[in-house]
């Protein structure tokens, strides 16, 4: 019985220095390919301040690595959005949220917008799939309130406003804007798209 009990806990110490060890590294990856897209294991190591055989036996490659940053990632983008109160807050007010978690992920994860020369990999729950279904919901709820414009299709509109995030993120990877502009006129023409066109004027 007090061997079981000292194993226990010496397992215990190490199951903890591995989630710690884990997310230094995919901290130190979120931040190191954020700035040099091909940034080695090596780079990613020392800014985690691990060694390089503590991130290998972590992540067998460093495609490996990437994949378990983008999970992680998407992980993180969800629980934003969970957190935003995007189904009972007032209709224009859940789209300036959902908008903001959106600015804050691309800031956070700037890899996102300027990918690595590996294809990143998609995550398990992919925003791409997650992500319409939640504004469209958000949306129609705001026709059904009458603060939104009914006479577009829900589905449209969504999709609409995603494709504004999208331009906007890319003029900030092209220079043209700076993320903070680029939100507020992502903001503002996402709201004038949306709303009534009484309620625009």
């Amino acid at each position: 019985m007090d061997d079981t009990l000292g194993t226990a806990k010496k397992a215990r110490p190490r199951r903890s220095d591995a989630r710690r060890s884990i997310d230094a590294i995919l901290n130190a990856a979120r931040i190191v390919l954020g700035e040099r897209p091909d940034a080695s294991v090596e780079d990613i190591a020392r800014t985690a301040d691990v060694t390089r055989q503590t991130v290998y036996a972590h992540f067998p490659s460093r495609d490996a690595l990437i994949a378990a940053l983008i999970e992680s990632a998407a992980a993180e983008y969800a629980a934003g959005l969970d957190a935003a109160d995007l189904d009972t807050a007032p209709p224009a007010e859940a789209l300036t949220r959902f908008l903001d978690v959106g600015w804050r992920f691309v800031r956070r994860h700037p890899l996102l917008l300027n990918p690595t020369p590996t294809p990143i990999p998609r995550p398990t729950n992919d925003p791409h799939e997650v992500v319409p279904p939640r504004l469209e919901r958000l949306i129609r709820r705001g026709q059904d309130m009458g603060d939104f414009d009914g006479a577009q299709p829900a589905a449209w509109l969504a999709a609409a406003v995603i494709g504004l995030q999208h331009a906007a993120a890319a003029e900030v990877a092209d220079g043209r804007l700076t993320a903070d502009r680029a939100a507020g006129l992502c903001q503002e023409s996402a709201l004038r798209l949306c709303r009534r066109a009484d309620v625009r004027r």
